[in-house]
């Protein structure tokens, strides 16, 4: 086996259940990022003590959940460089049937670290490195390394067993599948497709995780042709199916869920919202798909499909349980991905399209429009496109809310002898709309010049 080095706090652990005269094993995703030689996220453990004991070895872990996992910060175990990170240390556990698809009907301690590894889904994620007498030994059953090596992603026993066992397994095997450009093994991959319909038992915080996970791996494009593929698009995103099949014209090569990919695997941000903006930014091209013949030319148009798919794109969000901020930025990015520019576009419009599209998502559109150039067959970018982004960085600094303005509502009420209503907003909306078009009118004495002319409208 490959020499293996593990950081100072995994050895500590190793070390104080050795000394104890107990099992202990690093188990899952630390082990295969280990042989892969990636970084590893989690450090999980597995071992034959039961959780009361676990915490006798360390005072000041924590417990709190009825699978037997205790937790135990960096900082007691001498991280310093991680003090909050959390090592995980589950007993063995042997699990009974999982009636409702999700969870197992109740878990029991189980007796061996085999035991323990049976139970899990992938035989990638069934590998155990632990520690007898100083030295590091393998425990590998169900031939993960193999696996590993030869880049297959492959269910543990019987894959239908682990699919009905916890559905969402199915969505973790493409996820595995895009992020390590795995190819899942076809007895798995045959029960991912006969057991998809499963995947409506879990709830839609686990799907939006996985999705999202799916959707910043670096095979995205192959993630989201096997969740196709396999039957698990159609309860989780079933517009985008729609697209399937529907020609565009003009600048476009590919069909609507094509390039609808294909911009996704091309989008240069790894926010996971940003991404499904991309994914869903033509969402709405099947129900505003029209044909117009022009003379002896056809051409097909989609009018306001980005308005329609920020309306979808919205309900998808809510779908998949995103936070109103998240839902938000979702709309806007779909709202708003169809601007244009030409260079005889005045400062103020530049400036009204920031407002639109928010500041603080000023970079994520235009990583979508070079995802979707790109999705769309033609080069990265143009010089409209560059042309615009100088454009949009000289008026950057440019008051673009109320809240950039020189005076503030308890001016208006001040000058204009007004209490707290309705009105005071609608004042400072319109004198803010003037500096939206000439930022140097943003000065004090020329706002309060301008709330003398309310003050005489309101005279007279």
């Amino acid at each position: 086996m490959q020499t293996i080095h593990l950081p100072e706090p995994v050895k500590k652990i190793l070390s104080i259940f050795l000394s104890a005269k107990l099992d202990i094993y690093i188990v899952g995703g630390a082990v295969r990022d280990t042989l892969m030689q990636k970084k590893v996220k989690d450090w999980d453990f597995a071992t034959n003590a039961p959780p009361e004991k676990i915490q006798a070895l360390f005072p000041d872990s924590f417990y709190d959940n009825k699978f037997g996992t205790v937790g135990v910060a960096g900082k007691h175990i001498g991280d310093m460089e991680n003090p909050e990170e959390v090592y995980e240390i589950t007993t063995y556990r042997s699990e009974s049937a999982y009636s409702d698809h999700r969870r197992p009907d109740e878990v029991t301690w189980g007796n061996s670290i085999d035991e323990d590894l049976q139970r899990r889904d992938f035989t990638i994620n069934a590998m155990a490195i632990g520690l007898a007498n100083g030295k590091l030994t393998f425990i590998d059953p169900y031939h993960g390394k193999k696996d590993l090596e030869d880049k297959i992603i492959r269910a543990v026993g019987e894959a239908s067993t682990r699919f009905q066992e916890d559905a969402l397994r199915m969505m973790r095997g493409i996820r595995f599948s895009a992020q390590l450009g795995f190819t899942i093994e076809l007895a798995t991959l045959q029960a991912i497709s006969k057991h998809s319909s499963l995947i409506t038992h879990i709830s839609w915080e686990r799907i939006r995780d996985e999705f999202l996970k799916i959707l910043v791996a670096q095979y995205s494009e192959e993630g989201m042709q096997l969740l196709y593929s396999t039957g698990l698009l159609q309860h989780i995103l079933p517009e985008l199916i729609e697209a399937r099949g529907i020609e565009q014209s003009g600048h476009h090569i590919y069909d609507v869920w094509t390039h609808s990919l294909k911009a996704l695997a091309e989008c240069p941000s790894s926010d996971p919202i940003v991404r499904l903006a991309t994914l869903l930014h033509d969402i709405a091209k099947p129900q505003t798909g029209r044909t117009e013949k022009k003379g002896k030319t056809t051409t097909i148009t989609f009018y306001n499909h980005e308005v329609l798919g920020a309306r979808i794109a919205k309900k998808v969000g809510e779908r998949l349980r995103l936070s109103k901020s998240e839902i938000q930025r979702l709309f806007t990015l779909v709202r708003w991905h169809m601007f244009v520019y030409d260079r005889h576009m005045t400062d103020a419009y530049i400036r009204r399209f920031i407002r639109r599209v928010g500041k603080e998502n000023i970079n994520d559109m235009f990583d979508l429009r070079t995802a979707d150039r790109v999705g769309s067959g033609s080069k990265r970018t143009s010089w409209r496109l560059e042309e615009m982004k100088k454009r949009v960085e000289e008026q950057f600094h440019q008051p673009f809310t109320l809240n950039d303005m020189t005076i503030d509502g308890n001016d208006v009420m001040r000058e204009l002898k007004l209490q707290p209503s309705k009105e005071i907003g609608e004042i400072l909306n319109t004198l803010f709309a003037q500096v939206l078009e000439d930022p140097t009118k943003n000065t004090r004495e020329h706002l309060l010049g301008e709330l003398h002319k309310f003050k005489k409208k309101k005279k007279s």
